[in-house]
């Protein structure tokens, strides 16, 4: 049998490369030798750190009696989600039109031309062999059926009526925005609706800005102000400061987070942060780290604190690769069991500890039976007393290293351009707030990564392992992400060249990812074409496409003064205001865009010798202000390449900080406290 995947850069698609499973990679060979058979394609899709992927590789694809049925009555594709987004997008949306759900593994029986016909998630690997049987009776018995209905689900869905755009969203807009979200907001355990609960991470980043722009009531566009209260005070509705401060906390102290190694699983399936879904992956964990330590920088939390470097440190421990990048994912499983490397019994705590210390933790972490077979996810619902602060760090360290004897997780090494560039604009930024240098530097490790090996001329790839390049295209997360996170490296660096990197990435977004009515597509005007070109402006795990350009896009020209960057941020921001009202959790990022956008952003263009303390001082005040959105030049008199810092120089010979909003300036200033006094102002 031919082995089609041995050289796959994907983990996903080499999980699979020995199964008796004749698969092909996505491509033009498969969708040939369907049409040369006569057969139908088979498209499995899914990713590496995927439970219910592996439960279905393991029932199905490595058993030989289904194998041999679908070699015989398909070409049988394996698709990786995490290289393929754009694939994904589409079988998904038909997945969802035809069956009203989604999910992984994503399974998709299509024509020779690809278009879908019958669609489902995860099989039993009995009901998937009558499944086998049933489309490939059908195929054969009632072909012209079968094409009309591949037929009329592409037609369908390329005659979906897009998502309406609107103006720019207002103050009163983003008023009404954290009133949507309040109205499902869960008081009492955090976050947003019931079980399953996924980390809100761009609500919370909107939350947090809304906070610190001074919670300005509905219908007060003409610039009233109220006093933010503190959270959890009055008996109204709860502030955005407070939402997103409850959540935070409910979610750090819960099983979703890792409380002997930092980092964040994928989602909860309670409703109270306990039992998590067990995969933790580098998107999840990137976007909650910088929402922590703004947290911190807005309020000053030491849990914020505690819990934002505990994950960078988890990040550069467990996420690193060889190359400086980061990987992609951990896998839920190991052994064959879902969470069993997380998952503790007061027996097992004991024999670490003993009985004194185990007793102690053993409370410490409720373990209470809270997972399967009398197991327990470890939370931290409060902290230690301060005098057993030495007794907390021993446990700790002593069940964490018991921990690493375990069979670990999995781990999904391909480096992914978008999510590195989330990761890249969280470490620089934590980094730089936390003075731990080592965490810039990681960030400045991964961007050179991407700069240098996932550069095709102007065009980005979006994946790589082992520092060898996939053969996939970048798709509009990729650029806008890594965009994102270049201007945020450049603003903690002063490194003038990350700058210029972000408008080279961003010049192409403008130039083929457009749609001529101020949104974005997902895949470039040359990418290959699937049966629908995939445009999603809502937020899902990850930033949209769309409001992660809009963001870049407004930062950049914040830096530069230039038209055109603002107005095409403000554009692509129309969809905003449609979705507040209704659908907010679904427009976080988007909504933390236009809160930015709506208090200018600041600009802060700090001038002075970069060895200098008077600099570095005035440069690390701009950073903690946590003003919506802000943007920071950094750059020695007389620099040249970044418009907001052209003109502007020494004041009577010292360092100086010029804050600007449009490119219009007050006076410089050269002491923190005179900084901080023109940020606040």
């Amino acid at each position: 049998m031919m082995n089609r995947l041995k050289d796959a850069t994907s983990p996903y698609l080499l999980q699979h490369a020995d199964n008796p499973v004749e698969w092909f990679e996505w491509g033009e060979a498969a969708f040939a030798e369907a049409v040369r058979r006569d057969v139908p394609l088979l498209i499995s899709v899914g990713y590496s750190a995927c439970h219910w992927c592996h439960v279905m590789a393991h029932e199905s694809f490595e058993d030989e009696g289904t194998a041999a049925l679908m070699n015989e009555r398909f070409v049988n594709v394996k698709v990786d989600r995490e290289e393929r987004p754009d694939v994904d997008a589409v079988y998904m949306a038909a997945t969802q039109a035809m069956t009203g759900q989604g999910g992984w593994p994503m399974t998709v029986f299509a024509t020779p031309e690809g278009h879908p016909f019958y669609t489902g998630t995860y099989f039993p690997r009995p009901q998937f062999q009558r499944l086998l049987a049933g489309v490939s009776n059908a195929w054969n018995g009632d072909r012209e059926a079968v094409l009309e209905q591949g037929s009329k689900i592409v037609e369908a869905l390329n005659g979906r009526t897009e998502l309406p755009s609107g103006p720019l969203p207002t103050p009163d807009t983003l008023a009404r925005a954290v009133q949507t979200l309040s109205r499902s907001f869960d008081r009492v355990r955090g976050g947003f609706g019931g079980a399953p609960k996924f980390p809100p991470s761009m609500a919370l980043e909107f939350l947090l800005r809304y906070g610190a722009a001074g919670e300005p009531r509905a219908g007060a566009e003409g610039g009233g102000r109220e006093d933010r209260p503190e959270p959890g005070a009055g008996a109204g509705a709860p502030t955005a400061t407070a939402m997103a401060g409850r959540t935070l906390e409910a979610m750090a102290r819960g099983g979703i987070y890792d409380q002997l190694g930092g980092g964040f699983a994928r989602y909860s399936v309670d409703a109270d942060w306990v039992v998590p879904h067990f995969e933790k992956m580098l998107y999840d964990n990137a976007l909650l780290l910088r929402v922590y330590a703004h947290w911190w920088r807005l309020t000053g939390s030491v849990l914020g604190r505690r819990v934002a470097l505990e994950t960078a440190d988890w990040l550069l421990a467990e996420m690193r690769t060889p190359e400086g990048g980061f990987a992609s994912a951990l896998d839920a499983d190991s052994e064959g069991v879902e969470g069993k490397f997380y998952a503790w019994t007061p027996e097992e705590i004991h024999e670490v500890l003993g009985a004194e210390d185990g007793a102690w933790a053993v409370a410490l972490y409720e373990v209470t039976g809270t997972f399967e077979h009398g197991t327990s996810v470890l939370q931290l619902l409060s902290d230690p007393a301060p005098g057993d602060a030495e007794r907390s760090a021993r446990v700790r360290a002593a069940l964490l290293a018991a921990r690493a004897r375990r069979v670990r997780p999995g781990r999904d090494d391909k480096v992914v351009a978008a999510w590195n560039g989330l990761a890249i604009a969280a470490l620089a930024e934590t980094g730089a707030l936390f003075d731990r240098p080592d965490l810039v530097e990681a960030a400045r490790a991964a961007a050179v990564l991407l700069d240098e090996s996932h550069m095709d001329g102007d065009r980005l790839m979006r994946t790589s392992r082992d520092g060898r390049v996939g053969a996939n295209a970048g798709v509009l997360e990729d650029y806008a992400d890594l965009a994102e996170g270049l201007l945020t490296l450049y603003g903690v660096t002063g490194e003038v060249r990350w700058f210029h990197r972000a408008g080279a990435l961003l010049e192409t977004v403008l130039g083929r990812f457009a749609d001529g009515s101020g949104g974005f597509f997902d895949t470039a005007d040359d990418a290959e074409r699937l049966f629908q070109r995939p445009q999603d402006p809502t937020d899902n795990a990850t930033p949209s496409g769309q409001f992660a350009a809009a963001g870049a896009l407004l930062s950049y020209a914040a830096l530069t003064g230039s038209a055109r960057h603002r107005e095409a941020a403000e554009a692509a921001l129309g969809t905003v205001t449609v979705l507040a009202d209704k659908h907010a959790r679904f427009a976080g990022w988007g909504l933390a865009v236009a809160q930015a956008a709506v208090s200018g952003p600041v600009e802060a263009a700090i001038v002075g010798p970069l060895d200098d303390p008077a600099t570095s001082a005035l440069h690390r005040t701009a950073l903690l202000s946590p003003a919506p959105g802000l943007v920071v030049a950094l750059g020695e008199p007389g620099s040249a390449g970044v418009p907001l810092l052209e003109g502007r120089g020494l004041l009577d010979g010292a360092p100086a900080a010029y804050v600007c909003r449009g490119f219009t300036c007050g006076m410089p200033v050269t002491t923190p406290a005179g900084l901080r006094a023109e940020l606040a102002s």
